[in-house]
């Protein structure tokens, strides 16, 4: 992994994921560079109505121009509907999916796209 890249995830199961260079943990935010543990605390995110515009800014701050959006193995997590909002504003590219399939999208960008995720791994 280069400055540049996005960490890949390596392992997703329900509540917890391995990524590339980072403590395991359940939830995360990655980006170009790095990541760290996506604490949902800090945005005050719930399940409804979902991540938060402040949840995506962290991204967008350390490079992403592209971002994935995980909605939980169950598809419970929404997305506030002003977070895409303020993505379209800013011209990034947005991909929403279940979990699985979210790792599956970011990791295949990862390698040519400065890339950031948010990944919850339960519900």
């Amino acid at each position: 992994m280069t400055m540049a890249d996005s960490p890949r995830v390596l392992a997703v199961s329900w509540g917890v994921m391995t990524v590339e260079g980072l403590p395991d943990g359940k939830d995360f935010k990655l980006w170009p560079g790095g990541g760290r543990a996506w604490d949902w605390n800090e945005t005050g995110t719930r399940h409804e109505p979902g991540i938060q515009p402040a949840d995506v800014v962290e991204l967008l701050e350390n490079g992403a121009t592209t971002v994935v959006l995980s909605r939980g193995m169950d598809l419970v997590l929404q997305v506030d509907p002003a977070t895409m909002e303020l993505l379209r504003e800013r011209d990034v590219e947005v991909h929403v999916a279940e979990t699985k399939e979210a790792v599956r999208i970011y990791n295949e960008l990862a390698a040519g796209a400065a890339v950031g995720g948010l990944f919850h791994s339960t519900c």
